[in-house]
């Protein structure tokens, strides 16, 4: 039996219940978003692009923009579960989880963090997405640039990837609380508590970056 087969099985339900063409899980939010943001600046050139960052969110936002080449511009701003990237497709939700919750166009990354929406005991993520040439990326990515299903001696690597794949404990328990949550919880977007985040700009690390 394919061990990784309860992930494209809970895959098949994020799909269903949110509406996106494609979803891929990962081992965080942050794992998401740095795939995400990669994917789009490989298909923008090689100029500098700022991408726009709240000031406060959770730090590890603009370091994933910062691991995908880009450069965090920090805003103050309001939001609610969700915010865009700008000027890229790419959403950082990962308060939100609702059904038909998809926006066309768009790379809107979750997190299944034990204090965010599904909540998961070890985690994880993925990334909410309509665009099939982009999936293929990010599925050898996540898996250190394997395919899945071939020994390791046996594939051929064409591609420096990442070790964020979803483990299949923490896929099967999220299928099993998915069923649960689309029943009782499907209105649960938690408000973004701004204030329990510091204010980035000030931190010299981005500064630096």
């Amino acid at each position: 039996m394919n061990p990784f087969q309860v992930v494209h099985d809970f895959e098949r339900a994020l799909s269903d219940y949110t509406g996106a063409p494609y979803v891929v899980t990962v081992s965080s939010c942050t794992a998401a978003l740095r795939l995400a943001l990669r994917w789009w600046y490989l298909g923008h050139g090689e100029r500098e692009w700022n991408v726009t960052v709240p000031t406060r969110t959770y730090p590890s936002v603009p370091m994933a923009v910062v691991w995908a080449g880009l450069r965090p511009l920090f805003a103050e701003m309001e939001w609610s579960g969700m915010y865009v990237l700008y000027p890229t497709q790419v959403r950082d939700a990962a308060k939100r989880l609702t059904g038909h919750m998809y926006c066309v166009g768009q790379f809107q990354c979750v997190s299944f963090h034990p204090q965010k929406p599904l909540g998961l005991s070890n985690g994880g993520g993925a990334i909410l997405h309509d665009n099939a040439e982009a999936d293929v990326w990010f599925r050898r990515m996540r898996f250190d640039g394997r395919t899945e299903g071939i020994p390791t001696k046996d594939d051929e690597y064409t591609m420096i990837g990442e070790h964020c794949y979803m483990m299949p404990p923490t896929a099967a328990e999220g299928l099993q609380r998915l069923s649960i949550y689309a029943r009782e919880y499907d209105h649960a977007n938690q408000p973004s508590e701004l204030e329990l985040y510091p204010d980035l700009s000030k931190w010299a690390v981005f500064r630096e970056a």
